[in-house]
């Protein structure tokens, strides 16, 4: 079966996440406090971002729905959609989320996962022409200025399967340096992924760890797909991953078992199969080999079986397994 977005898949993103995005508790907060000045409650600190379990899920989710309202604008959810964003994207609201980056404490929030996805909303509304981008523009910018004083500090890549992730940074982070025309930040992502990952060859997949939902080859492959000239990733993909004819390391082929969905780390592997499904759609349409293509689409077709039925049901993986599906079968570029 080839799995493509439909507007009942969309419908179905829209619903779950209007269902998460403006739930305030459970919450899990990256929040360092120096004194009793600086106790934490969510909607106070974090007034647009304040649901969805944790900052980073609530800042994906707004991107689903911007994405599903963009590609799908007869949605029924449609109309919920545009009175949530006009009630969140106001110009007070967006400086309070922006504030919050002065805190000294703050240097490392959200570093650089929720950063990366603060740029990609910020690139949906602009593709989507909505007047929100102008008011989200302060927020994004600030993401923006953080990745140019962090990136160049980084002296080695985070090739962990979490949100720590580096490559997986760095594919939203080109996103909106594309969108936006900033070519400057474009050039420092380049620049920053040639030197973490310019000579890796021959890639050993020791993975999935037990609490993973990036894979860490997948995401530097993806990487360097979106960041380097066609031909210039053929070559560095064929020796990264010479054995993909082979289905080789095996272990990159085979969809993550998720044994108790209910336990939040383990329900993970749910969103490492939906990430493994978009990653491999992502690298099928950078090269030009029509059976590596076929091999990578038939991989990211039963990664998508394994686990799209599982956004839904527990809130461990509710809260954010829908944004993941929506990248895996809506946000992958088509094959030439």
């Amino acid at each position: 079966m080839t799995y493509d977005l439909t507007a009942d898949h969309a419908a179905r993103f829209a619903r779950i996440a209007l269902g998460h995005v403006t739930r305030e508790y459970p919450h899990k907060a990256d929040h360092v406090m120096t004194g009793d000045a600086d106790v934490y409650t969510p909607r106070a600190v974090h007034p647009i971002f304040y649901g969805s379990f944790d900052w980073h899920s609530c800042v994906h989710g707004y991107w689903l729905l911007a994405r599903v309202r963009r590609l799908f604008p007869d949605l029924a959810e449609a109309a919920a959609i545009d009175a949530l964003f006009a009630d969140a994207f106001t110009p007070a609201k967006v400086e309070a989320e922006r504030a919050y980056l002065d805190r000294p404490s703050a240097r490392g929030f959200e570093r650089p996962y929720g950063w990366a996805w603060l740029l990609m909303l910020a690139a949906e509304l602009v593709q989507a022409g909505s007047p929100h981008a102008a008011t989200l523009r302060p927020l994004a910018d600030a993401f923006v200025a953080r990745f140019r004083d962090f990136l160049p500090l980084l002296t080695y890549p985070v090739r962990a399967g979490q949100h720590a992730n580096t490559g997986f940074a760095l594919v939203l982070a080109v996103r909106y340096a594309e969108v936006a025309g900033d070519t400057a930040l474009r050039g420092l992502l380049t620049e920053r992924a040639h030197g973490w990952f310019g000579a890796d060859r021959d890639a050993q997949a020791w993975e999935p760890s037990g609490e993973d939902f990036l894979s860490p080859i997948l995401m530097e492959a993806t990487a360097m797909a979106a960041l380097l000239p066609r031909a210039a990733f053929a070559r560095w993909f064929a020796a990264f991953l010479p054995r993909v004819a082979a289905r080789e390391p095996a272990a990159l082929f085979t969809p993550a078992t998720v044994s108790d969905r209910s336990d939040g780390k383990i329900a993970h592997l749910d969103g490492l199969n939906l990430s493994r499904a978009w990653a491999f759609h992502s690298l099928a349409a950078a090269i030009d080999a029509p059976e590596t293509q076929a091999i990578l689409r038939d991989a990211a077709d039963r990664h998508l079986a394994a686990s799209l039925d599982a956004v839904a049901g527990d809130y461990m993986g509710e809260h954010w397994l829908a944004s993941f599906a929506l990248l895996a079968l809506g946000d992958r570029p088509a094959l030439s």
